[in-house]
Formats: C-alpha cells, structure tokens, sequence
C-alpha cells in the first residue's frame, strides 16, 4: 500500500473515532444539569480508582471526585458531601447496600429554588442527576430550617436513608425509604416519607413563585425526572438528607461510627 492511502485511512479512522467519542458523550450527559465545564472521565478514573464499588471511598479520592465533578460549582458544599460519603462508606463496610455505586444526596443548606439533589455514581465517577426536590411545609418556605421524625410534624428527616422497593401510590410510582437512624428518621416508612413525583416542584414552579412547593415531608421530585430517579437509586442505594443548621451531626450514630 502507497504512503498516501496509509494516511488516507489513519485520518478516516482516527475521523470515525472522534465521531463516536461525541456520540456516547451526548448520550450519556447527566439530565438536569447546568452547563458546566465537562470533566475528563478518564482522568478521574485513573486518579480516584472508584472502579469496586465495594470499596470504601478515601478522604483523597472524596475530594478528587468533587473536584473534578465540579460539585462545588452546582452548589452541593464540601461538608454536605464528605458526610454523605463517610455514611456511605460505613453501610457499605456494614453490607446494608445492595445498589451499592449509587450515592444520593440532598443538600437543604440550598433554597428550594435551587437543583439540590445530587445522585452520583460512585463506580463510574458521573453526576448522574441534579435536580430540584421539595421539603416538608413546616419544615420552611424557600429554606429548610427545621427538622422532626414525628408522625403528622409534615417536616423533613436529616440523615441517612436506605432506598427500598418502588409501588404505585397516589402520588403514582413512589419509592419506600428505611431511616437508618433511630429518633432522627427511623418513622420514615410509618409516616410514609417516600420519593414521588410532584407538579409542584422543578423550574416553572420556581421561576413564577421564587421557590418549589412543598411536601408532607416527602423528597418529592419534579415529575420529568421522578420515575428515572427512581429507578437509578432503588433497590438498596444511600440517600442522604443533610443541613447545617440543625444538631444533626452531634446526634448521628453512623457519623460517629464512620468517623
């Protein structure tokens, strides 16, 4: 073969491979998600090494991965999700997670009107969704300030959660939560505090009134994203509710435990 057909088919070749490089990217870009600067998924594999689920996550590689997932710039702060990861890493070492890649997180030092839920894939390093989820109506009108594991309170439970089996309800496909602390959140399946799907949360609802609606005490979603939410995180995955205006920390046997 001549010299110029050998560069003729290395430049078509290396063309297709671009080509389908942009075509999975599109495909795979997390919903929900402002625009962002994209990180290199390679490199951060190659440097935070999350690939075993099983694994517990190291102080180094939580940072490296919300650097690099460029958290910060969504607004999920750094304390919100070094605690969600050091919970998580203690019902992983514990066995209680059976969808053990995927960690969620709603961080309630936002406003309502912000995308406040972040669920990450841990084994594969990806911000899967960012979007808005409501709080309870006596927990606070745009912020969430106060807190309870009561029956009838119609507040939000901090703390870890353990997703369980999905149903349909009246708020249609619904997904159970187990609270995995005792006084803070274990009436969560008594109370019914389930993720549903809303029409009074996501961005119509914010632009016209300036915040989401709000709940029973129930993380509702936006009904666009609910159902693939759902289905991403059930089954045994973390979920953690997190604000710092609250005793939470002090009071948190599985921060104490994991610490």
């Amino acid at each position: 073969m001549s010299m110029s057909k050998k560069l003729y088919f290395i430049l078509i070749s290396a063309s297709i491979l671009v080509i389908h490089t942009l075509f999975v990217f599109a495909k795979n870009k997390p919903s929900d998600k402002p625009s962002v600067k994209v990180p290199n998924l390679t490199a951060i594999a190659a440097e935070t090494d999350l690939t075993d689920a099983t694994s517990n996550v190291s102080d180094n590689q939580s940072s490296n991965l919300y650097s690099n997932l460029n958290l910060a710039a969504l607004g999920l702060s750094k304390e919100a999700f070094d605690y969600a990861v050091e919970g998580y890493n203690y019902l992983l070492s514990q066995g209680k997670l059976n969808n053990d890649h995927i960690l969620s997180v709603v961080d309630f030092s936002l406003p309502s009107s912000k995308k406040r839920l972040f669920v990450i894939d841990m084994a594969n390093m990806k911000l899967l969704y960012n979007t808005y989820v409501a709080h309870g109506r006596n927990s606070g009108r745009e912020f969430a300030n106060e807190f309870s594991n009561a029956p009838e309170s119609y507040k939000s439970s901090l703390g870890f959660y353990i997703t369980k089996g999905t149903y349909n309800g009246k708020h249609g496909y619904s997904l159970q939560l187990e609270g995995e602390e005792k006084g803070i959140n274990d009436n969560a399946l008594s109370r019914a505090i389930v993720i549903h799907s809303a029409a009074y949360v996501g961005e119509k609802v914010v632009k016209s009134q300036g915040y989401a609606g709000r709940s029973l005490g129930c993380p509702a979603l936006p009904e666009k994203f609910a159902k693939p939410i759902i289905q991403t995180i059930k089954d045994g995955s973390c979920f953690f509710m997190y604000s710092p205006k609250s005793n939470y920390v002090s009071k948190s046997k599985i921060l104490q435990l994991a610490s």
